[in-house]
């Protein structure tokens, strides 16, 4: 561990210990907001920081927090789904810098990609959207490649207008990637649980996935997410949700299986690469009876062999004769609905939350 995180750990260590002394006798220094938990295990432990966002969200409103990502600035970017303003720019102190966007409704992937030096976005409009009565309605989806100030330079094509799909197959996509040669990997999660693979100019290559394949492997089911995975720096392959069946599965970038990930109880969205750890935000969870419920979102993280060795949010990662036993929420609940994480380089975390009362990102600050 380093140096700086045993000073912050300690730091914490003696701030618990003192609110617990006085506590007794002074009930105005008795700490019990989210702002002084301290979540996770192992190395890995923060600090929840639910206030970080210096912003109104009656100036600028947020349905659905969906996904962050930071260009070479060091802003970070987020992406919802409210036409108001569905990008939210901050520095790193929660300060917001800009905002824009009002062509986006269904506002839920977003990707940064370095071109040549410029910092390029992949949006995602899953198509799912609130209307102006306040219900859920949806459209055909989209995936648009913009600027960082919001330019639009393409839309990939609709598949059923390329013949890549049938009039019966629905394409409601979620997330994208974007692959060492410039190839663009979609994940129809919402709709037809296909993986896309087009060029970086848009042109259509293959797809795989689906519900109906042979080998069951390639069976995909609310397929949220897609990554590369680098950290075979020679080998690098492609990380693809399968949310509700609870795993990741692992492709070549040409869609070969390799294997499958299985994460019991926590319907996990995107994976998040960084270093030799994946991140996930935990959308639910189940309770004892393995019944999926509201509320029960947390935190996943896996190690460089793909254990999963924190949970902040949630209860302990356990395993049993090297097998991972089912995970959930912990009784004191500090997130509803984990949709993504975004790591910055002081390991420090942003948890992006879907249905989380219409707000903005929580910090863990790690220690």
């Amino acid at each position: 561990m380093s140096n700086r995180r045993s000073f912050l750990k300690k730091s914490a260590l003696g701030a618990t210990a003192l609110t617990t002394t006085t506590s007794f006798g002074f009930n105005i220094l008795k700490k019990t907001a989210l702002e002084d938990q301290i979540i996770g295990h192992g190395d890995y432990k923060y600090k929840v920081v639910k206030d970080w966002a210096q912003m109104s969200v009656a100036h600028n409103p947020i349905l659905n927090c969906h996904e962050m990502q930071m260009d070479s600035k060091g802003r970070l970017i987020m992406l919802g789904d409210h036409t108001d303003n569905n990008i939210l720019i901050f520095d790193k102190s929660g300060k917001l810098l800009d905002y824009w966007g009002t062509r986006y409704p269904g506002g839920h992937g977003l990707t940064l990609h370095d071109e040549g030096g410029e910092d390029m976005l992949y949006i995602v409009d899953c198509g799912w959207f609130v209307d102006r009565t306040g219900k859920w309605s949806k459209q055909a989806g989209t995936v648009s490649k913009t600027t960082v100030d919001g330019r639009l330079l393409f839309n990939l094509p609709d598949p059923h207008t390329i013949g890549v799909y049938t009039q019966e197959q629905e394409y409601l996509p979620t997330e994208t990637a974007i692959g060492p040669n410039g190839d663009i990997y979609v994940a129809d999660g919402y709709g037809s649980d296909f993986i896309l693979q087009f060029s970086g100019k848009g042109e259509f290559i293959r797809k795989w996935g689906g519900h109906d394949n042979s080998d069951k492997n390639y069976n995909l089911h609310n397929a949220h997410g897609v990554a590369i995975d680098y950290r075979d720096k020679q080998n690098p392959v492609l990380v693809v949700t399968s949310r509700s069946d609870k795993s990741f599965k692992f492709f070549t970038l040409e869609g070969k299986f390799i294997k499958t990930v299985e994460l019991p109880g926590a319907y996990v969205c995107r994976p998040v690469l960084d270093d030799e750890n994946i991140y996930a935000g935990v959308c639910w969870s189940e309770n004892k009876q393995g019944h999926r419920f509201s509320n029960s979102g947390f935190v996943t993280i896996m190690d460089g062999e793909n254990k999963v060795v924190s949970n902040p949010g949630g209860d302990a990662p356990e395993y049993k004769n090297g097998k991972l036993q089912q995970m959930y929420q912990s009784e004191k609940a500090v997130f509803n609905h984990g949709h993504d994480v975004f790591v910055d380089e002081d390991k420090n975390l942003y948890v992006c939350q879907w249905n989380a009362n219409r707000t903005p990102p929580v910090k863990l600050e790690r220690v």
